[in-house]
C-alpha cells in the first residue's frame, strides 16, 4: 500500500517490533540471574545425559575444554542484504568503523523490500540480541523501531536474519535523502555495533 506522507515511517505497519519505546525512553530491565560461561553450561547438569545432549546441540558441539571459564561474547555483523521482488539482491559490506562513506543505497518508492542480516557469533552465547533502527528526513526524526532478533550460541559459520518486510513511502514529499542510526545490542546493553549510514528514497530504482 502507498502512502503519501513521510510520517508513516517507510509504510511500516503497527507491529509489536515498532511499538516499543523510543531509545531515549527509559526501558524496563528484566532482572537476570547469573552470567554462566559455556563450560559452567556444559557441566551443570552433566549427570543427565538427554540434557547434556540438548545442551551440547543448542551449543553447536563447542567443545568445554577449549572454551575458557570467563569470556564475553563476540558478535560481528559481517553484511546487509537488500531483498526486493523487483531487482536482484543487493549485498553491503558492514564498515568496521561503522560509519559509511556519503550514500549507501537508494530504494523505490513505493516499493516492498526487508533486509537480511549476516551475524558471526563468537566466544560465548550472546543473550537477546535486539536491533534499533532510527531514521531522520532534513533533521526530523520520521522512524524509530526495534525488533528482538534472539538468543544466539557461538558457531563457525555466520547466521543468516531476516527482517519484516516493509514498503517504501511514495510521493514528492517522500523522496530525498535520509539518515539512519542502526544499533545491535544484547540485554546487558552491550552494543556490537552501531552503524551511521544515509541512503535516498527516488522515482526509481538506480540503474545496476
Amino acid at each position: 500500500m502507498e502512502k503519501d506522507d513521510v510520517s508513516d515511517s517507510e509504510g511500516r505497519q503497527p507491529s509489536e517490533s515498532s511499538c516499543y519505546a523510543t531509545e531515549d525512553e527509559e526501558e524496563a530491565r528484566i532482572q537476570l540471574g547469573p552470567k554462566m560461561s559455556i563450560r559452567q553450561h556444559l557441566e551443570k547438569d552433566k549427570d543427565d545425559e538427554s540434557l547434556r545432549r540438548w545442551k551440547e546441540q543448542l551449543l553447536g558441539g563447542v567443545d568445554a575444554s577449549a572454551v575458557e571459564e570467563v569470556q564475553e561474547p563476540d558478535v560481528k555483523i559481517l553484511s546487509l542484504t537488500i531483498l526486493t521482488p523487483e531487482r536482484s539482491d543487493l549485498v553491503l559490506d558492514i564498515p568496521e568503523s561503522g560509519n559509511t562513506n556519503g550514500l549507501w543505497f537508494t530504494l523505490k518508492e513505493g516499493s516492498k523490500y526487508h533486509l537480511r542480516f549476516s551475524i558471526k557469533v563468537s566466544n560465548d552465547i550472546v543473550c537477546g540480541l535486539r536491533y534499533t533502527n532510527t531514521v531522520w528526513k532534513t533533521g526530523i526524526k520520521v522512524d524509530s523501531s526495534k525488533e528482538m532478533l534472539g538468543t544466539f550460541s557461538p558457531q563457525a559459520e555466520p547466521y543468516t536474519h531476516e527482517m519484516p518486510e516493509e514498503t517504501t513511502p511514495s510521493g514528492y514529499f517522500a523522496r530525498g535523502s535520509y539518515t539512519a542510526k542502526t544499533k545491535f545490542i544484547d540485554d546487558d546493553n552491550k552494543c556490537y555495533l552501531e552503524l551511521n549510514y544515509t541512503f535516498d528514497i527516488q522515482k526509481d530504482w538506480p540503474s545496476q
